[in-house]
């Protein structure tokens, strides 16, 4: 059986990895609540890869349609992105976060009990470290308090899965992302966020594109060499790759605990004017931008030590920042006709 449920999979990460996983011969059950996503990136999947996947359209909170659905579909395995994700909107309203991000954990894993599914992956993240203590980050870095409550609700799923490992036969596997940027080479799929944008890439290219007047970056006055937050961007297309070998490494029984965890980036660290200067090359496109005051629950600087997923995981990053840039932009201009 080769059936794994992809929970967000209509989303930016999501949609990648169906990509990845359909073109290594898994077949794909997506749920999706449309929240952040639209029914169109179906068949963009597709057209990439000639497979439609099965889509079932349901908020992952109603237990009772978890509880359906487990009843009607079996599979091997659960790659879990289904969450609400932006900094600044979990700190504006932190309930929606605790009850999105934390009972559609609780619900899938009391069907994995039910159901006797064994493998799953778990979409967390570089927040979990808060302000680091040092550069670059691994994973035996202490799990700070959490900056904000969507940090937060990546901790506590963490460690909701640590428990659930211990208490049953579940075998899990958390990759923490640092900063996902790109699209898929096609143009087919790439970041789409409903209303104003989130994250940086897509409203640099949003900017780009005309759609927005100017780009704000939020401080000048950090501790960096140019004053703006540094991170670490990671291609999507090899973020979505790093899934499929974590699956594989469950299916095929070589991890070494029941519970294990991955940084997944590049090991570089690139400030919010590096990645601005970056994207005018290579897309000979001038942006207008602004500073503007810091943003709450934002950290300094975070970069991966990729050791462990290079020699333990098997994976390597293999794209450049000025591929995702320009992929990025690819994508901006086909959805928008530029």
């Amino acid at each position: 059986m080769n059936k794994i449920l992809v929970t967000g999979g209509l989303g930016y990460i999501g949609s990648h990895t169906v990509v990845a996983l359909q073109q290594e011969g898994f077949e794909v059950v997506i749920i999706d609540d449309l929240s952040n996503a639209n029914e169109d990136v179906l068949y963009r999947i597709g057209k990439i890869t000639g497979i439609t996947p099965q889509f079932e359209k349901f908020d992952l909170r109603v237990k009772s349609l978890v509880e359906r659905f487990f009843s009607e579909n079996k599979v091997a395995g659960i790659i879990h992105f289904a969450a609400s994700k932006a900094v600044g909107e979990s700190m504006e309203n932190p309930l929606l976060y605790y009850e999105n991000n934390i009972h559609s954990l609780v619900y899938l894993l009391q069907a994995c009990e039910k159901h006797a599914i064994r493998n799953f992956i778990f979409s967390s993240s570089c927040t979990v470290y808060g302000e680091p203590d040092s550069l670059p980050i691994t994973e035996e870095a202490p799990v700070k308090q959490a900056v904000s409550p969507y940090g937060n609700t990546k901790q506590i799923n963490e460690e909701i899965l640590n428990d659930t490992c211990r208490a049953t036969k579940l075998q899990a596997i958390s990759l923490r992302y640092f900063n996902p940027i790109g699209a898929h080479e096609s143009a087919e799929i790439g970041e789409l966020p409903i209303g104003t944008p989130q994250n940086l890439v897509p409203f640099i290219t949003q900017t780009a594109a005309g759609l927005r007047k100017e780009l704000s970056v939020f401080g000048d006055d950090y501790p960096t060499p140019d004053g703006s937050c540094i991170r670490d961007y990671i291609h999507v297309v090899d973020l979505a790759k790093a899934h499929v070998i974590a699956l594989q490494r469950l299916l095929n029984k070589k991890n070494a605990s029941n519970f294990e965890i991955f940084n997944l980036g590049t090991g570089r660290g690139s400030s919010v004017l590096e990645i601005i200067k970056a994207f005018e090359k290579v897309t000979s496109k001038k942006l207008p931008y602004k500073i503007v005051d810091r943003r709450p629950g934002d950290v300094i600087a975070v970069y991966a030590d990729t050791t462990k997923a290079n020699s333990v995981l098997g994976w390597k990053t293999e794209k450049t920042m000025e591929e995702a840039l320009a992929s990025a932009w690819g994508w901006e201009k086909k959805i928008r006709g530029v």
